[in-house]
């Protein structure tokens, strides 16, 4: 079974494949009701004959190997890179490899077929038509904007959210759905202070540092982040997936060390190590689709009020961490967590108490 990480690289390599091939297909077909039944292509010469099925996969293989290099290495390069120039510059990388790759391949075969050595004369010739033919560069840039489409999507899907990018692609939330959530509001302590000390553009600096530190324990425990809302980030898990190895707790804790790990790069950059505090609770939510000009997923429920009051409490309790009596009642608390009571508590601005715990990890 795939960890929530891997499946996530999965879902963002995939794209690559289905768009090549897709373009393969299209461009396939598109040459078939142009040549019909002629033997050769008009403009070079070359022998044709109608194969649908062989380019596509070929494609498809191509834009997979892509997506790999491109999740893998190339993303990690641009990380920081603005939007644009991502796009600009990947493209500009993957063309010089498509070049290579086809001009070592051309002077390879046109060295064997000659039957002489790759710095023959004739070889470098029949390389130079070839290059300088239009069939080349219309196919080429053809292929560009496969790539460009690719690079498209998964730029749009990393900065709304790959979960809410399938979800309007596949209408998932078009009409409101009723479902099973569990929450957590995590805020920045002492973040007015912090704020103060640093000024406004360190501090925004720090905040990008921070959320981009506890990016990859949401990814590795299944989570989707909601918002970010200044200093506080509101993460989610559908029932299942949150309960399902602890999710959404091991993320707390998960997050925890990851700024841990990265205090020697926040001291000496900001003279402050970032901690934060967090609630976590469970309920029923309606899902759905809102706006106009900018469209959005968004939650409705009492239980995001809930939460927000009880991460609200954790500096009256002393603790980083409070969850519900609802959350903990179906959680598989084993040897490795440590539950505490903390009692009852009367949430600000409700009528009713609720119970409170604390988790600590051994």
């Amino acid at each position: 079974m795939l960890s929530p990480k891997n499946k996530r690289n999965l879902l963002r390599v995939i794209p690559f494949g289905l768009i090549t091939f897709i373009f393969s297909v299209i461009y396939s077909s598109l040459e078939q009701g142009i040549l019909g039944d002629h033997p050769f292509y008009p403009s070079t010469g070359n022998p044709y004959s109608f194969n649908l099925i062989i380019p596509a996969i070929i494609s498809l293989i191509i834009g997979i190997f892509a997506g790999i290099f491109e999740v893998f290495y190339l993303n990690k390069w641009f990380q920081k890179s603005s939007f644009l120039k991502k796009i600009i510059s990947k493209t500009a990388i993957y063309l010089l490899i498509m070049t290579s790759a086809i001009f070592i391949i051309l002077i390879s075969t046109n060295s064997q077929e000659l039957g002489v050595s790759i710095l023959n004369k004739q070889v470098w010739e029949n390389a130079a038509v070839f290059f300088s033919a239009f069939a080349f560069w219309s196919i080429l840039m053809y292929y560009t904007i496969a790539v460009v489409i690719s690079l498209f999507y998964t730029e749009v899907s990393d900065n709304i959210g790959q979960a809410v990018l399938l979800n309007f692609f596949t209408g998932k939330y078009h009409h409101p759905v009723e479902e099973e959530r569990i929450f957590m509001f995590l805020d920045m302590k002492s973040s007015t202070t912090i704020a103060e000390k640093l000024g406004h553009v360190e501090y925004f600096k720090m905040l990008k540092e921070y959320y981009s530190d506890l990016s990859n324990p949401i990814i590795e425990n299944g989570g989707e982040i909601y918002q970010y809302v200044g200093d506080e980030v509101i993460v989610t898990w559908k029932y299942k997936k949150g309960l399902t190895d602890n999710n959404c707790i091991n993320c707390f804790f998960d997050m925890k060390t990851s700024l841990s790990d990265h205090a020697e790069k926040y001291e000496s950059k900001f003279g402050v190590i970032p901690t934060f505090k967090a609630g976590i609770h469970l309920g029923k939510v309606t899902t759905g689709e809102i706006g106009v000009i900018k469209k959005e997923i968004t939650f409705t429920g009492d239980v995001l009020n809930t939460t927000a009051r009880i991460q609200g409490l954790c500096n009256n309790y002393s603790v980083d961490l409070l969850v519900s009596e609802k959350l903990t009642g179906t959680l598989n608390i084993d040897k490795t967590f440590q539950l505490q009571a903390l009692g009852e508590a009367e949430l600000r601005g409700r009528n009713e108490k609720i119970n409170l715990f604390t988790i600590n990890k051994n």
